[in-house]
């Protein structure tokens, strides 16, 4: 399976910072946004990886993470040149998707939980093995800002909705997608919406209809959606908090490459004294691994 994370848009929530840095080069306590989601494709276990952004910003991603051999992996850049929509994703990577499966991913969405890198391997595999394509959703008190999903007593998917003035239910769909290779054509064939954008929720309704899509509710997992300034606060204390009381880090793209063996001890001794305050942090893990 491949993976494309969005990093796109105006960032228009977050001027005037964002007029002169793209969002997810911002800071989220300690590591930039886009390393969040770039740790949460590696631990699923994918390694080729496709970064979407705006033709001023993409050179800023490529000077950051390079071709993603320090973290073994394999990074590749793509511009999108207006924000037309989560969906045209798929139309700008269909080369580089092939004839995969693919995961995709919003730049600004954190996700934390003991449990998730079972959750994300576990979902990689349903999609690999079968002809569904899989959607998370995840209860929040104002669903009306959301694409948000209605379920039925059997948590089984009824309907969709992009931003309903009057929501049919209370869970959210996070920017977290698991898709069949047929995406990239569905996605050539959806129709632009009322704001003038290829909506992602038109490529799960198309799944729905069809019998196709599976969703799983995030119980046991945090989800952060880092799209204003206070929610990048509130992501900041978030992280700071759980890797004070812990000792671990959230997100370490290094420390992830190391214990999943995309890295060798070696490679990561190599590049130890290039991360500043971290290094005392990996040098300690390789000391007890």
């Amino acid at each position: 399976m491949k993976g494309i994370i969005l990093a796109g848009g105006n960032g228009t929530r977050l001027y005037p910072i964002t007029k002169i840095i793209s969002k997810q080069l911002l800071p989220v306590y300690n590591k930039p946004m886009i390393y969040y989601p770039l740790s949460t494709l590696m631990l699923s276990g994918i390694k080729d990886i496709l970064i979407i952004s705006t033709p001023n910003d993409i050179d800023k991603y490529e000077d950051l993470l390079g071709n993603g051999n320090r973290f073994g992996v394999n990074l590749s850049y793509a511009i999108q040149d207006q924000p037309k929509g989560l969906a045209e994703a798929f139309i700008i990577g269909e080369d580089f998707i092939g004839s995969d499966d693919v995961c995709l991913i919003l730049g600004d969405n954190i996700f934390y939980g003991k449990m998730l890198p079972q959750l994300l391997k576990r979902s990689l595999k349903e999609v690999k093995y079968s002809n569904f394509s899989k959607i998370f959703g995840y209860y929040v008190n104002q669903p009306e800002r959301y694409g948000v999903i209605e379920i039925d007593r059997n948590l089984e998917p009824i309907s969709i909705e992009e931003k309903p003035k009057d929501p049919k239910g209370d869970h959210a769909v996070v920017g977290l997608y698991y898709y069949k290779n047929d995406v990239i054509d569905i996605a050539k064939n959806v129709e632009p919406s009322n704001r003038g954008e290829l909506e992602i929720t038109s490529i799960n309704s198309f799944y729905l209809e069809q019998n196709r899509l599976s969703v799983e509710l995030l119980d046991s997992i945090f989800w952060l959606d880092t799209g204003t300034h206070d929610s990048i606060v509130e992501a900041s204390s978030f992280i700071k908090t759980i890797e004070n009381r812990e000792g671990k880090m959230i997100s370490c793209l290094e420390e992830i490459a190391y214990k999943y063996d995309y890295i060798s001890k070696e490679e990561l001794k190599s590049i130890i004294d290039s991360n500043g305050d971290n290094s005392k942090y990996l040098k300690k893990l390789i000391e007890n691994n």
